[in-house]
């Protein structure tokens, strides 16, 4: 695929990024583009390698070797039609995700793998541009109607193939605007809300209708849901926190996590609001979460931690420091996690390099507050000990005489959450949970004989886009040969 000999030819190049001190300045997208033929001569780099390890490390087993060939031969039309035909949104998944199709590809074993997301995203910005994503004509109609609640990228997906089945599709989102984790949990700097207004927009036109404002099982009774509709899919997202095994943070002012402070600060940016989004059983106090002149401390490593490092520059924190339990990564690929497996090494997000400090092997042990608010954060250093050379897991224990205490005015958790167990149509549609926290399905399907369905990170927990993308896909094709059973 691409050029026989691009690999050799050819090095890895990425697209210019504005630099951090300017960037934090402003909330917006600030990577570049590559030129037409720097990213033809990208896609060449592809190999014909014979078997695409890269399409197996893609969730969505995007047909990747095809579409840069056609890249590279300036095909944009067959570039397109071959990404759209198994990813609904490529210009998501071009921005945000983690790539680990990059991870997968075979001159990742010795060389630096081909830009295969900086190409799907320009494939994605190319059709748009020209005219070539237009929106699809449904002439059929099954007369069958399917609800889906929650429009995050899973319920987005869902939406788009149901209707390209044919069937009449309502979308019911809880807040005040579509889109879900992409427009609340994702900041501006790294998906510009224009984005998802874009293809939204292209969605209505396609038929599927948007409600939003409703949140089924408070304003709008279920049961209402399963006597009008054919099926039902939930796409609820894993919004309950995990939380500090520390009483005392749930009673201190300036203690929050990741989902409400991004969340903030997103509504913030969209139109000025300052309020909070009162998720179910949200224990923590805090007034208005602003960075500005604070000491922040974020519990976390991952992405969501990342991308609280960013926004709280962008707001003029006086330091952020980011505290992981875990041991530092090494920086080329670890023996546990070996080609084509998604890398264990060490990463430096966009948002590292606008500043921070990190601190690997760190647990918190306390909080230090006074007057009901945090001002510091007592830390210990961890050794990991391996209980056998030849596990990747490892047990940990507090190193003597390493206890201390860091300045925090703003502490933000980062540690990952899970379905809600007390949302109203949890109970209402009588969802039941597993030993491991996850709704009890079988094939999407939360009961047998029943109309209700499930996916995204309501069904797997949180995850990445690309994989709720997925799972929107194959909730889909579930729903619709269980339709078509019942027909």
């Amino acid at each position: 695929m691409g050029k026989i000999t691009g690999f050799l030819e050819f090095g890895r190049i990425l697209p210019a990024k504005e630099d951090p001190k300017n960037r934090i300045n402003h909330s917006r997208e600030f990577v570049t583009s590559l030129s037409e033929d720097d990213l033809n001569n990208q896609a060449g780099r592809c190999m014909d390698c014979g078997v695409p390890f890269c399409q197996n490390g893609c969730p969505l087993g995007n047909v990747i070797p095809e579409f840069n060939d056609a890249v590279y031969n300036k095909d944009w039309q067959k570039a397109l039609e071959i990404l759209s035909g198994t990813n609904n949104f490529p210009e998501f998944t071009g921005r945000i995700c983690p790539a680990p199709c990059e991870s997968a590809c075979v001159l990742d074993i010795n060389k630096d793998p081909v830009t295969i997301e900086e190409i799907e995203k320009q494939i994605a910005e190319y059709g748009f541009a020209h005219g070539l994503i237009k929106p699809i004509k449904i002439t059929n109609r099954t007369g069958k109607k399917i609800a889906v609640i929650g429009s995050g990228p899973a319920g987005l997906a869902l939406a788009s193939e149901l209707n390209k089945y044919g069937h009449t599709v309502m979308v019911y989102e809880r807040a005040d605007k579509l889109g879900g984790l992409l427009r609340y949990g994702v900041p501006d700097f790294k998906l510009e809300k224009n984005i998802i207004d874009r293809r939204i927009n292209l969605m209505e036109q396609e038929g599927i209708i948007f409600k939003t404002n409703v949140h089924v099982g408070v304003n709008l009774a279920t049961k209402s849901l399963l006597d009008e509709y054919d099926a039902i899919a939930l796409s609820i997202g894993a919004t309950a926190l995990n939380l500090l095994d520390l009483e005392k943070a749930q009673g201190t002012n300036g203690v929050t996590y990741a989902m409400e402070y991004l969340t903030a600060h997103n509504q913030f940016i969209s139109d000025g609001r300052i309020g909070l989004n009162n998720h179910e059983g949200l224990p923590y106090k805090n007034s208005w979460l602003n960075a500005k002149g604070k000491h922040v401390v974020i519990i976390g490593g991952g992405d969501t931690g990342s991308d609280c490092i960013g926004t709280a520059n962008r707001q003029g924190a006086a330091s952020i420091t980011q505290l992981d339990y875990a041991p530092r990564p090494p920086h080329s690929r670890c023996e546990s996690t070996p080609w084509p497996n998604w890398p264990r090494k060490f990463r430096l997000s966009s948002s590292h390099e606008e500043g921070c400090t990190r601190m690997f092997s760190v647990r918190m042990k306390d909080i230090v507050a006074e007057n009901n608010k945090i001002v510091g954060l007592k830390i210990v250093d961890l050794g990991f000990i391996k209980n056998d050379p030849s596990e990747v897991s490892a047990t940990y224990q507090e190193i003597p005489d390493t206890i201390r205490i860091i300045p925090c005015d703003l502490l933000i958790l980062a540690i990952g959450f899970k379905v809600s167990k007390t949302a109203n149509l949890v109970n209402e549609f009588g969802l039941q949970f597993g030993a491991d926290g996850k709704v009890i399905h079988q094939n999407f399907h939360t009961k047998k004989d029943s109309k209700v369905f499930i996916a995204g990170d309501a069904r797997i927990g949180a995850t990445l886009v690309v994989r709720a993308i997925a799972e929107g896909r194959e909730c889909a094709k579930a729903i619709n040969s269980f339709l078509s059973d019942q027909s």
